[in-house]
């Protein structure tokens, strides 16, 4: 897996972004049986960045914390055989010959802003955020009832299995 990370706002964390990004993308890979080798793009950027693709891609006028670009269109979530399909052709980057499985954009502002909100360290939200997009890069939405609880348990035990807590 390659993470190409843009960090338009020269973001600063006691963390290092790339690794922990790796980290928990490649987690979330793991434990869903992708055995690709996969290309993601990773921006940070601030809530004017994030409102204007907000705006642009969802038609929703606000920033956010997070978005997610997914390039693979799933039939069923977590179901990566639909790589194999005749979307392979288009998904493969010439130039490396990995799957260019989608795009992730951070607020960095919302990063620390959630974090305060919820008692834990910016590098838990950090990791949360990137782990909820990569769920969302693997086919998984939260728009019904039951999309959501799958989604938050996935979410969970990933970060539990890195040791990545809300204390």
């Amino acid at each position: 897996m390659t993470f190409y990370v843009e960090n338009e706002v020269n973001a600063e964390f006691d963390f290092d972004i790339e690794k922990l990004s790796t980290m928990v993308a490649g987690r979330v890979l793991e434990s869903e049986g992708c055995d690709y080798d996969v290309e993601i793009g990773l921006t940070i950027t601030d809530d004017e960045g994030i409102k204007e693709l907000n705006s642009q891609f969802r038609d929703i006028d606000k920033p956010t914390d997070v978005l997610s670009f997914p390039n693979v269109n799933y039939e069923t979530p977590g179901d990566f055989s639909v790589i194999e399909s005749d979307q392979k052709v288009d998904l493969i980057n010439p130039d490396s010959g990995k799957i260019m499985f989608g795009d992730i954009v951070i607020n960095e502002k919302r990063v620390r802003d959630q974090a305060a909100e919820y008692g834990h360290s910016e590098k838990r939200e950090f990791a949360f955020l990137v782990a909820h997009s990569m769920l969302h890069l693997c086919g998984y939405d939260h728009m019904e009832n039951d999309e959501a609880a799958v989604m938050e348990k996935k979410q969970e035990e990933v970060l539990s299995s890195l040791g990545i807590t809300r204390d």
